[in-house]
């Protein structure tokens, strides 16, 4: 397998980092905002140049003795990147000049000088003399003795800048890594445990996690390993309701959770079983449905609920069930990431889902069970009309659908739907999966 090129982008906060990123990886990834600190985690996407694949690392700004509660987590993530990284881009702002952080920041970079190469990237230098003034950075002692000076927002000096960075990669590095490997989504409302429970099974600080509700930005994903199968794993920003969305940054994590969501092929739901299921809940579940996502439903903090009875579990997944109606078919686990309870069983369960998903059923034992149980009882007569159903098959679709072929296509109702579903997802192994039914006149 081709090795991966890896960029990390790096600096002090409100330099661009995130427009040279979404320009690198060619689309709109990353958050950008004129607020400090929109970027948090570390945030990865793909792109490439003049023959040569790589791998692009977005980071949170470098910040030093600042009121910011997430400094030490943000600085974390820095160097984890940097570490990371075939090749790191230090990016300053030539309209600000020189800037304190910065000195501070060249200092921890200095030590991986002559490990790998570091290149300095003034950006935000639109005009000539901006350009020019960028030599004034040459005092923080780092980038090989040049200075790229580039402007992120409209590409000037980015090819020059790549035609550098490639030229350190000798192989050419893999198209879109991850474009054949299934994704599993963490999603839910803010501060249910999503970003603590991808840490827990990545076994590193992928995500920053505090009890402030909305910590987590962006959607950030990460490669996983877990019972023999390969798959990325994505923690999203919590989904609040759109009434409750009150900044421009909040409402675009909701729109990269909601793509998150869009994007994946299982979504594990993630509730707070110290509030039971919400209406927010329901929705996000609604939501995973209406796509044709395989869903797994996880209750958090189970160790926060007192008085476990027998039923206790009984009860609360009745709710679940009885909330989420007509959805029917997700598996329900109740965990405590704090005390790793049931953690791997949970993903087991959304590997074997998109085993679920992924399941074709062969036509002759299709129509060995399926026509047994319609024989055993029929579509009911519509206006003195009998529908006979002769042949069924499934559709070549990403999830499974059923094609029953008929005589009367029209004439079957939904109650009948209904069963035949029952009656697939009780022979055949569905479990975490919608089923499509359809009728086609034969």
């Amino acid at each position: 397998m081709s090795k991966q090129n890896t960029i990390a982008i790096v600096g002090r906060p409100n330099v661009g980092k995130s427009t040279l990123f979404n320009r690198l990886v060619g689309q709109r990834k990353a958050i950008m905002d004129n607020e400090s600190g929109v970027t948090r985690d570390r945030h990865y996407g793909y792109g490439d140049w003049i023959g040569k694949n790589f791998t692009v690392i977005d980071t949170g700004g470098y910040v030093h003795n600042s009121e910011d509660i997430f400094e030490g987590e943000i600085n974390k993530q820095v160097k984890l990147a940097i570490e990371e990284a075939d090749v790191v881009l230090f990016m300053v702002d030539a309209e600000a000049g020189v800037h304190g952080l910065d000195e501070e920041f060249a200092a921890v970079l200095r030590r991986y000088l002559g490990k790998k190469p570091i290149y300095l990237v003034a950006n935000k230098a639109d005009t000539n003399l901006r350009a020019h003034g960028a030599g004034e950075f040459y005092s923080l002692g780092l980038g090989d003795g040049e200075i790229f000076a580039i402007s992120s927002q409209n590409g000037h000096g980015t090819g020059e800048l790549l035609d550098a960075v490639v030229s350190h990669f000798d192989e050419p590095g893999v198209e879109e890594p991850e474009s054949e490997i299934p994704r599993i989504a963490v999603v839910g409302r803010p501060n249910v445990g999503k970003s603590s429970l991808v840490n827990l099974l990545l076994g590193e600080e992928r995500s920053i996690v505090t009890d402030i509700a909305g910590t987590t930005r962006d959607s950030i994903s990460a490669r996983y390993n877990a019972f023999g199968k390969e798959f990325i794993l994505v923690d999203t920003a919590g989904l609040r309701r759109k009434a409750k969305v009150t900044e421009d940054i909040e409402f675009y994590a909701n729109m990269r959770s909601l793509r998150s969501l869009e994007e994946c092929d299982v979504c594990i739901v993630m509730l707070d079983a110290s509030r039971g299921i919400e209406a927010q809940d329901v929705n996000i579940i609604t939501l995973a449905d209406k796509n044709r996502k395989g869903i797994v439903i996880l209750v958090n903090k189970w160790d926060l609920v007192e008085d476990k009875q027998t039923n206790t579990a009984k009860e609360f997944e009745a709710k679940i069930m009885e909330k989420i109606a007509p959805i029917a078919y997700p598996p329900i686990i109740f965990i405590s990431v704090l005390n790793k309870q049931r953690v791997h069983k949970a993903i087991e369960t959304a590997i074997e889902v998109y085993a679920n998903k992924r399941r074709k059923i062969p036509t002759s034992q299709l129509n060995d069970v399926m026509l047994k149980e319609i024989e055993s009882y029929g579509p009911p007569a519509v206006k003195g009309k009998m529908v006979r159903i002769k042949y069924v098959t499934q559709l070549p679709t990403h999830n499974p659908v059923f094609a029953f072929f008929c005589n009367l296509p029209q004439y079957v109702k939904e109650n009948y739907t209904r069963y035949l579903e029952n009656r697939m997802r009780q022979h055949f192994d569905f479990k975490g999966v919608p089923i499509g039914i359809i009728f086609r006149k034969k």
